[in-house]
């Protein structure tokens, strides 16, 4: 009986998967390819066929999930709702994912922290936000369009601000929850967001 390999996706997203979770539990210092490799129940090797290295997975994580967040937010545009209605849902949305996604902002904090005192670090993750910046812009441009909305500022510059208050809310929800009303995202959405 021959063992057959699970496609390269699967096995990527294996590893994407076991790295969120040994990241969250021990931190990114403390966490070798090895353990998530383990944890993925793979082998090391499967690790470097799919990521250079554990800042490739790092970086892999944070852009997967950014654009994620920002497709799930963005998709209230496509459906039937008014436009101040999808705008308030777009807020709940990124507000809902600041909420359950507490782990993923404390290691984009971690990984931030540690690129300042290594440039190779910090300029493979500034590339790598800059990247993601520009999927978020796109999508922002995209609704605006659809719902003949016209932006305040560019879709780059709502981009930029719609994720530093996604990560400024996570921060201060982490050190005081009731500081982040849950309605708080949809009311500067609205704000900066009119028809």
């Amino acid at each position: 009986m021959t063992r057959r390999r699970p496609p390269r996706s699967a096995t990527r997203q294996a590893l994407l998967s076991a790295a969120v979770t040994v990241f969250a539990r021990q931190g990114i210092t403390r966490t070798s390819l090895s353990e998530i490799a383990a944890e993925a129940g793979l082998t090391k090797g499967a690790v470097y066929s799919n990521f250079a290295s554990k800042d490739e997975l790092l970086l892999a994580i944070m852009e997967n999930h950014l654009i994620e967040r920002m497709r799930d937010a963005t998709a209230v545009f496509d459906g039937e709702l008014s436009t101040p209605d999808a705008v308030r849902m777009a807020g709940a949305r990124l507000l809902a994912a600041v909420v359950a996604d507490a782990t993923w902002h404390q290691l984009l904090l971690e990984y931030w922290t540690l690129a300042l005192h290594d440039e190779t670090v910090m300029t493979k993750l500034a590339e790598r936000r800059r990247e993601a910046r520009a999927t978020v812009a796109r999508a922002i441009a995209t609704a605006a369009d659809a719902q003949g909305v016209t932006l305040p500022i560019t879709p780059d510059e709502l981009a930029v601000t719609l994720m530093a208050l996604s990560n400024g809310y996570a921060v201060e929800r982490s050190i005081d929850e009731a500081a982040v009303p849950p309605h708080l995202f949809e009311k500067i959405l609205t704000l900066l967001v009119q028809p």
